[in-house]
């Protein structure tokens, strides 16, 4: 699979942000708690950073792998061209997850927090 270029990871984490705020707000109040999370891209050797509210994914940044930042609560690892292919609903995250596709390190909580956000 070919690799995705960091605007299209920005544009698919943009997308997967239209989603949220797609919910009604009292949806977003039921499954959102405030959290850092990084997204992190080893085919791209980068890093973004966000944080996830009720205003949906704010302060977007993104960084080189190896330049050291605060650790963030939530923490999701995959290959840009399965970033994007998840953003733009190409692929299943269930499945995605079950077959390592996607790494999430985050509490069991946030865990299912974020499965009924995406």
């Amino acid at each position: 699979m070919a690799m995705s270029s960091i605007e299209a990871c920005l544009a698919g984490i943009a997308r997967v942000n239209e989603r949220i705020l797609a919910q009604p707000e009292s949806e977003r109040r039921k499954h959102i708690r405030e959290r850092s999370v990084s997204v992190v891209v080893p085919d791209l050797s980068t890093v973004f950073d966000m944080r996830l509210t009720l205003n949906g994914l704010v302060d977007v940044t993104h960084r080189p792998a190896d330049q050291a930042a605060p650790s963030p609560q939530v923490r999701v690892t995959v290959d840009s061209a399965d970033l994007v292919e998840l953003a733009e609903d190409r692929m299943d995250y269930a499945r995605a997850l079950l077959t390592r596709r996607v790494r999430v390190d985050a509490s069991v909580g946030d865990l299912l927090r974020m499965r009924r956000l995406m």
